[in-house]
């Protein structure tokens, strides 16, 4: 989970945050490395007494100026392409669940084999994570597609847990869906992402993630 002063991203708990973290190493090399050769351009030109300016044109280097960014915007799009397509494929989801925002808790659905509704509200419990707590977590099964089905009751609220790499609106008379993994268990936090009133900063996510085993048990508990 986030903590102060934290400067890295969060360990990736989802294939798609694995992606997302090596696709985002990529393009900071790609950015450092065209910061440090501006920098020893602009150095060279300044150290230099020589000017170039009886020269009208030079077709090799303008040739090379203009494709060079062409392949290195080809090279970070590709694999954001890939990415973006891996977030929205929906592959056979094992389990549903519908997320409903409201101001200001979230109220969690599963209706796969028996009806189950909780309420998840902030809470202050002892040893707790502030501001990151909720009264009932949600819990699904690690190694197993879930889908997430979306909305909201009154105003746009955003569902984001971002070591799974996921983040969807909520909006009021609109499904959204999306579809994800966890690769081990754990406890997964995160907070709506979407200014929704006065109270928008107490409204966290708080999802455990167990073996399927323990799944079942605490289907049939509540």
């Amino acid at each position: 989970m986030p903590t102060w002063m934290k400067m890295n991203l969060l360990n990736g708990v989802s294939p798609i945050m694995e992606q997302l973290i090596v696709f985002h190493d990529f393009t900071m090399m790609i950015v450092s490395l065209i910061t440090t050769m501006v920098m020893i351009m602009m150095y060279s030109i300044l150290k230099n007494s020589f000017t170039n300016r009886t020269i009208m044109e030079n077709q090799v280097l303008e040739t090379i100026w203009t494709i060079m960014p062409a392949v290195t915007l080809i090279l970070i799009a590709m694999p954001s392409l890939k990415i973006l397509y891996l977030m929205e494929e929906i592959n056979n989801p094992s389990i549903t669940i519908k997320a409903m925002g409201h101001q200001w808790y979230w109220t969690y659905q599963y209706s796969d084999k028996k009806k189950i509704e909780i309420d998840a509200y902030m809470t202050k419990k002892k040893n707790s994570i502030r501001l990151m707590e909720v009264d009932n977590r949600i819990s699904v099964p690690f190694n197993t597609q879930t889908r997430m089905i979306i909305s909201s009751s009154d105003v746009i609220h955003s569902w984001t847990i971002p070591s799974i790499g996921v983040k969807m609106d909520a909006i009021p008379g609109r499904l959204n869906q999306m579809s994800f993994s966890t690769k081990k268990p754990g406890i997964f936090m995160g907070q709506c992402s979407e200014i929704c009133g006065t109270n928008h900063s107490f409204m966290p996510i708080t999802m455990e993630s167990i073996n399927m085993k323990s799944f079942i048990k605490w289907m049939e508990k509540n």
